[in-house]
């Protein structure tokens, strides 16, 4: 029997912290009506809570790279997991709109960064050398697929006990997650003797080169080199509508569109989770994709196809069909975060292997100030309209112009670059 390599056993692992992290921050959308319900908050300043957790997340994702390239991939991932850890068990002591905003904004955001910022590219970049856009596709989908899944869970859990067992629940699978990265996970293949799956010549020294340099320095090096190409501005901003439709819109505020239409809190729910079956396959074939054909044409059909599903929706759920809003949900489902792995691939294009992760960390940053955006001013297009409606089919028309932006990118060929 042919041995598994370990690049595959850091996968697995980095897949189920993801999903842990993912679960842990896009819960968001599940304490809404509680939090609004029991504590009084209104809801602009949650959703303010919810942006800050969204903006902080993506903003720290080029310093996460950074800290990984001096202090080990394994020590950041075990310290990102216990801040998630402690901030959870201090929402059950939460009473002021002050504490929601330190605990769900910046320390859930500042947690969750590495997990869903940079931490598949890292892994990618030093685990693998064959198959890493497929490496990345498959650790990309955790991000949307295991939040997504476990969401009817935690539903169920505020619907028939209290969001507090829902809290309960998600921090005991972040304190499971601290001892699975403790006892598996390893930085480098090098830590236990092996080369990066697929690779023959002994060439892995080559990621080191950082050293013990300043992280801060590193990070902002990077944004002043990235600011200057005009690859990382199309990319940005293509990220930014990206975030600003998905984690930002449907994430945050999904849910709360669903029931204002009388559709239970479970069943809106169990569409989320519906949406993360179809991610899983959607986001992995993306991945096998960007190892094979042109990254921009992907990008094009990807946002392209994704406005069109976010203007369908409103009328999806005019309809008070199910029907209607299932075929939404595996429509929208397959194209959730499909754009990761080709835009991860035209980063690591553009800047190479070396600097791909904290480039693409600055690039995530601007999809997590889209994924803010969209969070805050959805709370106020409700208050205002007194419905989403307006908020997703600006969104479903800005992934339209995405579309434009990214075919303007130089012709990709992944075959001819490792």
């Amino acid at each position: 029997m042919r041995k598994i390599h370990y690049s595959w056993v850091v996968l697995a692992v980095t897949f189920i912290a993801i999903i842990v992290a993912g679960i842990i921050r896009s819960s968001s959308g599940i304490f809404i009506d509680p939090f609004e319900t029991e504590f009084e908050f209104g809801r602009p300043m949650i959703s303010f809570a919810f942006a800050v957790c969204l903006f902080l997340y993506g903003f720290s994702g080029p310093f996460m790279a950074a800290f990984v390239d001096v202090f080990g991939l394994k020590r950041v991932m075990l310290n990102s997991m216990a801040i998630l850890s402690i901030g959870l068990s201090l929402t059950f002591v939460m009473k002021n709109e002050w504490q929601l905003i330190l605990i769900w904004g910046v320390m859930l955001g500042i947690g969750s960064s590495l997990f869903l910022t940079v931490l598949s590219t890292q892994v990618a970049n030093r685990w693998f050398v064959k198959r890493r856009g497929l490496a990345v596709g498959i650790l990309t989908a955790a991000t949307a697929t295991g939040q997504l899944i476990l969401l009817p869970v935690l539903a169920n859990f505020v619907e028939n006990y209290s969001w507090r067992a829902a809290i309960a629940l998600i921090f005991l699978l972040s304190t499971i997650m601290l001892i699975v990265i403790g006892l598996f996970m390893k930085s480098w293949p090098g830590d236990i003797g092996v080369k990066p799956y697929g690779q023959e010549e002994d060439t892995t020294e080559q990621l080191h080169q950082y050293g013990n340099r300043n992280p801060f320095r590193m990070a902002i090096s990077s944004l002043l080199e990235g600011i200057k190409a005009k690859e990382f501005w199309l990319l940005a901003g293509s990220f930014f509508i990206c975030g600003l439709s998905t984690s930002g819109l449907i994430g945050t505020h999904f849910i709360s569109y669903c029931i204002s239409f009388g559709i239970p809190l479970v069943t809106a729910a169990a569409m989320l989770s519906f949406m993360g079956v179809f991610d899983l396959i959607g986001t992995t074939i993306s991945g096998w994709l960007t190892d094979r054909y042109d990254n921009r044409w992907l990008l094009f059909w990807y946002y392209t196809l994704r406005g069109i599903s976010l203007l369908f929706l409103p009328f999806a759920l005019a309809q008070g069909s199910y029907t209607w809003l299932v075929i939404f949900s595996i429509f929208y489902g397959l194209d959730w975060i499909a754009t990761v792995p080709p835009t991860i691939g035209l980063t690591r294009h553009k800047f190479g292997v070396e600097k791909s992760a904290m480039m693409y960390g600055w690039i995530t940053a601007s999809h997590q100030v889209g994924a803010g955006v969209a969070a805050y001013t959805g709370g106020v297009v409700f208050k205002v309209f007194g419905s989403y409606m307006w908020a997703f089919l600006l969104a479903g028309g800005f992934c339209i112009l995405a579309s434009l932006f990214v075919i303007l990118l130089k012709k990709h060929n992944p075959r001819e670059f490792v």
